[in-house]
């Protein structure tokens, strides 16, 4: 689904046109009458957005709009900001895009031309967008390693681990949840002196018991 545009101009007239040219590309559209309005957004609506930013507006101007997103661009989802201009001059050019602006087109703009710089911006900003996504996964997985290299509670007698939530699981289910090892299980050489051998030998004393028992009480040999 194309990502949402903002189109934020102080002229209803410009408005209508910029959401008439829009409308045939499908992109979910929002509107401002002016800066406040159109920063108020920038900050709320969910996920990438790009945005369509008059230079000239009443309270606050387009440029500064930019600046402030900028300012605040770590606690906000992607935003692709174009500024839309009278201005030409290669000064004003420079000051909008070191405001914070991704781009910049004057008017009177070409459809074609605007609708191309719209694409790249929707483009970039779902990059930005999945690129975050990947780091906020890999952050997890960090976390879950680091976890992991950390100090856990384990039981001294059973060996099951607490987890944060202070419930114990068994050691091998903890670290199977928690990463991507998968668990094949043996018998260690102390163990198997240690636990086998001394139950093997138990068991073949209790047989030579039983065996003994059927031969004194009479039964018939043990085959």
């Amino acid at each position: 689904m194309p990502i949402p545009v903002l189109i934020a101009d102080d002229l209803e007239p410009n408005r209508r046109l910029l959401q008439a040219i829009l409308a045939a590309e499908g992109h979910p559209l929002h509107e401002a009458k002016d800066g406040e309005e159109a920063l108020s957004l920038l900050r709320t609506l969910p996920g990438p957005v790009v945005a369509l930013v008059d230079w000239e507006m009443p309270g606050l101007a387009g440029i500064d709009v930019c600046r402030k997103v900028r300012e605040e661009r770590e606690k906000l989802p992607p935003r692709f900001l174009i500024l839309v201009t009278v201005r030409d001059a290669r000064e004003d050019i420079l000051a909008g895009l070191a405001s914070g602006a991704n781009d910049y087109v004057t008017k009177p703009f070409d459809r074609g031309e605007l609708l191309a710089r719209v694409r790249i911006g929707a483009e970039m900003a779902e990059l930005q967008h999945a690129l975050s996504l990947r780091v906020a996964e890999l952050q997890t997985a960090m976390a879950e390693i680091k976890q992991l290299n950390g100090l856990l509670p384990i039981c001294s007698y059973c060996k099951k681990i607490r987890d944060d939530k202070n419930y114990w699981h068994q050691l091998e289910r903890y670290i199977a949840t928690r990463t991507d090892a998968q668990f094949s299980h043996g018998i260690c050489p102390d163990c198997f002196t240690n636990v086998v051998e001394k139950e093997l030998a138990a068991l073949d004393t209790l047989a030579t018991l039983e065996e003994k028992e059927r031969n004194e009480g009479g039964g018939p040999p043990a085959p």
